[in-house]
């Protein structure tokens, strides 16, 4: 029965999986331009080949565990394996992502980084590389980044990581979030929880200080599990 559970969760993340790729590359497929030779997108860019010669793009940066390289002998890749959880530990790569970022600019080209939606993962690297390179706070990176992409989100867990991050660099304080960026938004196909900047849609708020007792949720009340986790 489990094992049947299982195949079944598969081909629908498979599925699920090529009905999002379809809309992003009817509807996502231009790279957003953060600055001079570093680009933000979803899988949409990633696969439009054309656009991204067009902008120069000569190397590719995919954050996300289940996609791969769509041209691999076309660009330079570099492949971070995460899923968009809050559990991840996407600060454990952030030198290796900001390492590929200046090289490929040392080279005098320009970078894509993408994970499935351009929403989460790779926003989170982008807004760290900013961080770091320009002295910026994870206030004026965020602002920066939704300038150019205005659904960037990135999920709880990394937006905690962020601000980890900004202490480390900026030895500000992290204690209840800042008191910046403390409401939520689930998703209301699994439960999954994201920081948002807007009220729409929003289903519950809460706060840090409840964090643990409602993070058993990222894996409940939906039957693909933890797959849903590549297509926010």
């Amino acid at each position: 029965m489990e094992q049947m559970d299982e195949a079944y969760r598969n081909r629908a993340a498979t599925i699920l999986q090529a009905l999002y790729a379809t809309k992003y590359a009817k509807e996502d497929n231009v790279p957003c331009q953060i600055e001079q030779g570093l680009f933000l997108g979803s899988i949409g860019v990633a696969h439009n080949k054309d656009i991204l010669k067009r902008f120069n793009v000569t190397h590719i940066l995919i954050v996300a565990k289940s996609l791969e390289p769509a041209f691999p002998n076309d660009f330079v890749y570099k492949k971070i394996e995460v899923l968009d959880s809050p559990d991840t530990n996407l600060e454990q790569h952030f030198d290796e992502c900001f390492n590929f970022i200046d090289e490929a600019k040392r080279m005098g080209g320009s970078v894509l980084v993408h994970c499935f939606a351009g929403k989460s993962r790779s926003v989170t690297i982008i807004v760290a590389y900013l961080m770091k390179k320009h002295r910026m706070s994870i206030s004026q990176a965020l602002d920066l980044v939704r300038s150019k992409r205005p659904q960037a989100a990135p999920n709880y867990g990394f937006m905690l990581q962020l601000l980890k991050f900004e202490k480390s660099l900026r030895g500000q304080r992290q204690d209840e979030f800042c008191g910046r960026y403390n409401h939520l938004w689930i998703c209301g196909c699994c439960k999954w929880y994201n920081q948002s900047s807007v009220g729409k849609g929003w289903s519950s708020v809460i706060t840090l200080s409840s964090w643990n007792s409602i993070q058993h949720k990222f894996y409940s009340d939906f039957p693909f599990g933890p797959a849903c986790m590549e297509f926010h």
